[in-house]
């Protein structure tokens, strides 16, 4: 049954859902499949263009109950806002840009012009020959699009917050520009725009969408709806507002209503027929977050991230309700095996997805089982799959017809299986807090256990070598077993990674051990492993695949790093890619690297070679083991290690009860405050978290912890809570939710 979740599985999905950014380095992305989580949809005519976490997808939605895929492009970054004028699609691509995109041909698009804009482009509204790019902490560029195939910044203006989106109208642009509210700027010369007025929202509601009709400007954030007249640019203000259940991340005015995304909240739609009073009138709750919201005729189309695009009928505006909709990925993919021309996907609730990459820039699914459980880890064998099912065991998938994998066999083990590794005629299951298991699969119809070994703490990964099993055991390392007789198989040796063992893979006499960090243990002894390298990786180290003296290295932040591990004992960066979501698994075959990126489902990419000098710090620390011996470890931190930006990131879990943690990064050494207001905006909690150096508080032991109490040590209410950071020059807030 799949409400059968285990405490492990809640242990192994407990990762922030946020993603530190910066530009890849000697990796590009080579093809996606199936498509990511969907931000932000533009509609003209009878397309649709959703943006869909690095591929720009392209819908028929002509018969807007049946929205049909008709083409899409992959894009270097992740599509944040698109724009459709004439010919083209121009789309705010974060840390890739603005892209310039072809779409005469709807089946056919294709990149003819790009600006590489100097930060992360949030936003874009196109008028005439130029587009106006939201570029986050770089405020407002004007990028001329007179040829584009050649676009050109022809001025810029620097708001003082983090310019998220930008609606233009005649000779003004109006920014959201989050912690800075509305700015409103004169582009009536786009080579010299400058501010002319400003609305600056509540330090906790934070503007990040806008749209203008009719002299007013309708910005949207934490704290709902806001309308602001500006019907004198010069001097703006709010005449009304409207609290949304949730965070309210995109906004349409059409008519007398503001359509406003409100994240899990889904589509509100709010009567502004008097500007000064605005109310709610009705509203449809989304599967997924609503993100992003544009209005057609009589249907909204909902940008719903996890849950892709969704059609609301609104011509009852009082009962909005859906009527068609495009899905986004069926699973969270956790794990990967490459056989052939086929890639088998572990897709956690969705089973086993079985896709052709035979053209590695274009693959697609071509079958799939949904097993009973929630599939975490997948080895092919032969003619069969073999899935780490969690609370369902072990399914035995016959896959000699990859369009029609069929279920032979199964073994229900008594834990949660995590991983498997397929060895002769026994499978290898790290099943949770019941250690290892030895399958006997020589008869795939009918498999059965022949031993087994209760490691101390929770088995989440193996890699079998000879005669012995490497297990990855969560918070106490790894453990050697030896195999050699399956029907008994014993530890004899452990080496205690410093942080949590998540995956491990073993070659020529070294595991290597995605554990939190990236360490190389020495196990030509397996009596007695010794580590003898370490990677200190920017993120979250999950999983890894060693190939031809690079090590390949999920982060479950949200990155895939490559290590050259040609010497073991001096390990270093030479590539990375940053994807979209959470890296979970990956595998090399050839050229090309498969990663499972959670909600985005499968990226393929590819390294394209080292630099001829290692881009790496290598620096000495010693620590003392446990059995009281001496640790060196040689750190190489890449060049990446210092953020370009100070940001705020969400907190995490969210919503909570009764405890949560508050990431951030830090682009310069500043002192760090933590303000939280409650839901009506009074200070109750300060977090002094005293003076940081540069660099990244992510994890729960580097980030500001909040246990739900305020200043007199008393436990607060549910409801929406605000948390503002002060670092050096900077400050931004965000919205939480203790539930209780």
């Amino acid at each position: 049954m799949k409400l059968r979740i285990l405490l492990l599985s809640c242990i192994i999905i407990l990762v922030p859902m946020f993603t530190i950014r910066a530009d890849s380095w000697n990796v590009e992305l080579v093809g996606k499949e199936p498509f990511g989580t969907a931000l932000a949809v533009y509609t003209d005519g009878d397309y649709a263009y959703l943006c869909a976490g690095g591929t720009l997808v392209i819908l028929d939605v002509s018969d807007p109950l049946d929205p049909d895929e008709v083409g899409h492009i992959d894009t270097p970054g992740i599509e944040l806002g698109v724009h459709v004028v004439g010919d083209y699609a121009y789309v705010a691509d974060d840390q890739g840009g603005l892209r310039v995109i072809n779409v005469s041909d709807p089946s056919n698009p294709y990149e003819v012009g790009v600006y590489d804009t100097p930060d992360h482009a949030r936003g874009v509204h196109v008028v005439g020959s130029y587009a106006y790019v939201a570029d986050y902490d770089d405020g407002l560029r004007v990028i001329d699009i007179s040829d584009p195939s050649n676009p050109h910044e022809v001025g810029f203006y620097d708001t003082p917050g983090a310019a998220w989106e930008v609606y233009v109208v005649e000779d003004y642009a109006y920014v959201a520009d989050y912690s800075a509210g509305l700015r409103v700027i004169d582009v009536s010369d786009p080579s010299n725009p400058n501010e002319v007025g400003f609305f600056d929202t509540p330090d906790w509601a934070e503007a990040n969408g806008v749209h203008v009709s009719g002299g007013y400007a309708y910005v949207v954030g934490v704290a709902g709806l806001r309308v602001i007249d500006v019907s004198d640019p010069v001097n703006p203000y709010k005449v009304g507002f409207y609290d949304t259940p949730y965070w309210a991340n995109g906004v349409h005015v059409a008519g007398v209503y503001a359509y406003v995304a409100d994240r899990m909240e889904g589509l509100r739609v709010i009567d502004v027929s008097d500007p000064s009073n605005p109310q709610e009138v009705g509203f449809c709750d989304t599967p997924g977050w609503a993100s992003g919201v544009h209005i057609a005729g009589v249907y909204a189309y909902v940008a719903d991230r996890m849950e892709g695009l969704r059609v609301i009928d609104v011509s009852d505006p009082s009962s909005p309700n859906e009527v068609g909709f495009y899905g986004a990925p069926p699973g969270w993919a956790y794990g990967v095996y490459v056989a052939g021309n086929y890639v088998y996907m572990a897709d956690y609730n969705a089973g086993l997805r079985v896709i052709d990459v035979s053209d590695p820039s274009n693959p697609n699914e071509v079958g799939f089982h949904d097993t009973p459980g929630y599939a975490h880890g997948v080895h092919v064998s032969g003619v069969y799959a073999y899935v780490a099912d969690g609370s369902e065991g072990i399914r035995v998938m016959d896959v000699s017809d990859p369009s029609n994998p069929q279920e032979v066999g199964f073994h229900d083990t008594p834990g949660w299986a995590s991983g498997v590794h397929v060895s002769g005629r026994y499978a290898y299951v790290a099943d949770g807090s019941e250690g290892i298991r030895v399958i006997d699969v020589s008869d795939p119809s009918n498999p059965y256990e022949v031993g087994f070994y209760d490691i101390p703490d929770d088995a989440v990964g193996v890699h079998v070598s000879g005669v012995y099993a490497y297990v990855a055991d969560y918070r106490l390392g790894i453990r050697v077993v030896d195999v050699s007789d399956p029907s008994n198989p014993n530890e004899v040796g452990f080496y205690d990674t410093p942080d949590w063992a998540r995956g491990v893979y073993v070659f020529d006499g070294y595991a290597y051990v995605a554990s939190g960090d990236f360490y190389v243990v020495d196990v030509s002894d397996p009596s007695d492993p010794k580590e003898v390298g370490f990677y200190d990786t920017p993120d979250l180290a999950w999983g890894v695949h060693v190939f031809e003296g690079y090590a390949y290295v999920a982060a479950a932040s949200g990155s895939l790093r490559v290590v050259d591990v040609s010497n073991p004992s001096n390990p270093y960066e030479v590539g990375f890619y940053n994807i979209p979501n959470r890296a979970l698994g990956v595998h090399v075959s050839g050229d090309y690297v498969y990663v499972a990126a959670r909600d985005d489902g499968l990226c393929i990419l590819r390294y394209t070679g080292a630099p001829e000098e290692p881009a790496a710090v290598t620096d000495l620390s010693t620590s003392i083991g446990a059995a009281g011996d001496v640790i060196e470890r040689r750190h190489s931190v890449p060049y990446t290690r210092v953020p370009k930006a100070t940001k705020l990131f969400q907190n995490y879990p969210n919503p909570f009860n009764p405890e949560t943690w508050i990431p951030f990064q830090l682009s310069e050494a500043s002192d760090v405050e933590i303000r939280i207001y409650n839901p009506v905006g009074h200070l109750i909690r300060v977090l002094n978290l005293g003076f940081k150096g540069a660099g990244y508080y992510i994890s729960p032991g580097d980030s500001a912890p909040w246990d739900g109490r305020n200043e007199r040590d008393e436990k607060v209410v549910s409801g929406a809570y605000f948390y503002t950071i002060r670092a050096g020059k900077y400050t931004t807030t965000r919205k939480m939710m203790l539930v209780k």
